[in-house]
């Protein structure tokens, strides 16, 4: 475990951000995490996991300790499921194709979503009608106060959309390490009817698919509309679909027809954030060297060049140019940092 002085965080953040860490440590062990926790020479610290859901405005200046722990194993298996643990550090895409190597279903509709384990009980990502909160099991996670290691199963997480007690109560108070997935061995559950993936697994011929036909689905639709953050900066979905009452949305369509919806509850319903973005005109809008992707409207992209702060001000201007034209707030689900 070696500290560094003025590292580029460049290559450690999707969007390709050129903020700068004043300090910086790589920890590949439980052991270096506890000890660069324990660092009172750098009483600021942040933890650094796959910089794929966050937004860089400025330099840090603290310790920025770089949570790479690796590690996949199954740790109980029966005839039809199978407890699969995987440590924070490893590539959330990459741990995907693993269970599908060895025909473990219950992500394959979460391909290719950007960033790393750890980050995942935290945003409680999701996608095509699957969430993580569908096969979480349980994680483990440092007590950054007391640092030990606690178990926080399902509803210790209180899962939401997009949010997890890591986003509230125990924000900043803990560093997962690990996270435990319950999936199929056999009579796997497919998600096909969200989105393109009914269609797309048609234009592939397919009638009967696998677990394997429905992640390469949802991979070709992804990589159809969404940029690759290897080629162009971005973070993915920059902000979270709104949910909004069930008589709210009907005086809506009285002057936006053709508005979509998806029904979440008895009395509210969820609005497609993208739809809102590009009704008011920011779809494929550039600004110099940063701007919207042309071909989905949630995802803003760094060209190369731009500052967070340039992006954080488009963001500004998208949410108050909604809350304008429909009244209808839209919240960031990057992190701001």
């Amino acid at each position: 475990m070696q500290i560094q002085e003025n590292i580029s965080l460049k290559s450690l953040n999707t969007f390709g951000l050129d903020a700068r860490a004043k300090y910086f440590v790589k920890v590949e062990t439980i052991a270096d995490l506890k000890v660069a926790l324990c660092l009172d020479a750098y009483p600021n610290k942040f933890i650094l996991g796959g910089g794929s859901n966050m937004l860089l405005t400025k330099d840090l200046d603290c310790l920025v300790i770089h949570v790479a722990l690796k590690g996949i194993e199954i740790t109980d298996q029966s005839e039809d499921e199978v407890l699969v643990k995987a440590n924070a550090g490893e590539n959330w895409h990459e741990f995907v194709l693993w269970c599908l190597d060895h025909d473990f279903g219950g992500i394959e509709n979460l391909s290719l979503i950007p960033g790393n384990v750890g980050t995942a009980p935290i945003q409680n990502i999701g996608a095509y009608g699957v969430e993580l909160k569908d096969v979480f099991e349980s994680c483990e996670a440092l007590n950054i106060s007391t640092k030990n290691i606690e178990t926080f199963t399902k509803d210790d997480c209180q899962f939401g959309y997009r949010e997890s007690v890591f986003k509230q109560d125990k924000k900043n108070a803990y560093v997962i390490i690990s996270t435990t997935l319950k999936l199929t061995t056999t009579q796997h559950q497919l998600h096909t009817e969200y989105g393109a993936i009914a269609s797309e697994l048609e234009t592939m011929g397919i009638s009967e698919p696998s677990i394997q036909d429905v992640s390469n689905a949802v991979i070709a639709i992804r990589e159809s509309k969404l940029p690759n953050p290897k080629e162009i900066g971005n973070s993915g979905s920059f902000f979270k679909n709104p949910i909004i009452s069930k008589s709210i949305f009907e005086k809506l369509k009285t002057n936006f027809p053709d508005m979509p919806s998806y029904v979440v509850s008895q009395n509210n319903v969820k609005v497609p954030a993208g739809w809102l973005i590009e009704k008011s005109g920011f779809k494929g809008k550039t600004f110099i060297d940063y701007g919207v992707h042309k071909k989905q409207a949630l995802v803003l992209v760094n060209y190369g060049g731009a500052k967070g702060s340039d992006i954080l001000g488009l963001a500004r201007l998208i949410q108050k140019t909604i809350k304008q034209i429909f009244g209808i707030t839209i919240e960031t689900e990057v992190n701001i940092i």
